[in-house]
């Protein structure tokens, strides 16, 4: 469990540095945490390779570390012009998303804030998006930040997998719906749970072949599909204490139709979890939860099963 109610804040210059600081400030306002803010800035070890003379190379090396811890104190005496406890710190280290996670397990903070925006498919295939690499591998509930400022009472929507179609276990639907309902209490505002499943039609012509012998119309499957689906997105709506009514049933593809589904909502915050993958499986681009993230108009929190979570 995280040993202290702390946001670490990533800041870098040239994504949404204001924006971020803004959903700190939101998040810490409203969760009563602490602010860390980290800069992160590339390492200015070219510098020796650009200037023959080393005493000139270290006093520019100090300059810009002087500029850098300037620059983040100038966000930090803006966060604590709204009443927050903040610290700071610069990094000049690469590759980010290692010393990011190193910094996450010396603070143990309750959640990683980080800037985020739309990626490429060319960016999200030479494997070294940072982004994509912290929603492998961050054990620390992860915030990214996309929308601008937040409304009074944001909608929160979080999905879920009741049926575990998609391999997901139940206690990632309870990390999920906890979490999505702690950004709620905390914000005032609204939780809905949605939950996608895949139409025979996009089930693939050998499934559909494989169903024939049991004689049944892919009408009549179709509707059964539907029917356990609902009854278990209802079930656990009503565990949860959330009214039915916020509890959606949509066909099609999780990466088409979720992204559609939050602007209709005008979501503000979108709660999703995810696995530890291993192996080959943890270096696959594209996947499902990457797609929905790219093309989400709001935040999105990501939980996964572990130690450190929102709610805890």
């Amino acid at each position: 469990m995280s040993e202290r109610n702390l946001i670490l804040a990533i800041l870098e210059l040239d994504s949404e540095p204001d924006r971020l600081v803004e959903r700190a400030v939101w998040i810490a306002k409203a969760f009563e945490f602490d602010i860390h803010l980290v800069l992160f800035e590339p390492e200015n070890s070219l510098m020796s390779k650009l200037f023959s003379i080393s005493s000139e190379v270290d006093s520019l090396r100090r300059e810009v570390r002087s500029a850098q811890e300037k620059i983040v104190e100038e966000y930090a005496d803006t966060i604590r012009a709204s009443g927050i406890v903040v610290e700071t710190s610069v990094l000049q280290l690469r590759p980010l998303d290692d010393h990011i996670l190193a910094i996450a397990d010396e603070l143990k903070p309750r959640m990683v804030v980080k800037a985020t925006r739309y990626h490429s498919l060319a960016e999200r295939s030479i494997l070294v998006d940072t982004d994509w690499q912290l929603m492998r591998t961050c054990s620390y509930p992860l915030w990214f930040v996309k929308a601008d400022a937040m409304p009074v009472n944001p909608v929160i929507i979080g999905a879920v997998d009741p049926g575990h179609s998609h391999d997901k276990p139940a206690a990632l639907d309870k990390e999920i719906v906890g979490s999505a309902s702690a950004v709620a209490a905390a914000t005032g505002g609204e939780v809905h749970l949605v939950h996608t499943y895949e139409v025979m039609a996009e089930l693939g012509a050998a499934v559909t072949w494989a169903l024939r012998a049991e004689k049944i119309s892919v009408d009549e499957i179709e509707t059964r599909m539907k029917n356990e689906h609902r009854e278990a997105l209802d079930k656990l709506a009503t565990e949860n204490e959330i009214d039915v009514k916020h509890a959606h049933l949509l066909p099609g593809r999780a990466h088409e139709v979720l992204p559609a589904f939050t602007r209709e909502k005008s979501a503000s915050v979108f709660v999703m979890g995810a696995l530890s993958r291993w192996g080959i499986k943890k270096m696959i681009i594209g996947n499902t939860a990457e797609r929905i993230i790219n093309h989400l108009p709001c935040d999105t929190l990501i939980v996964r099963l572990g130690e450190y979570q929102l709610g805890q």
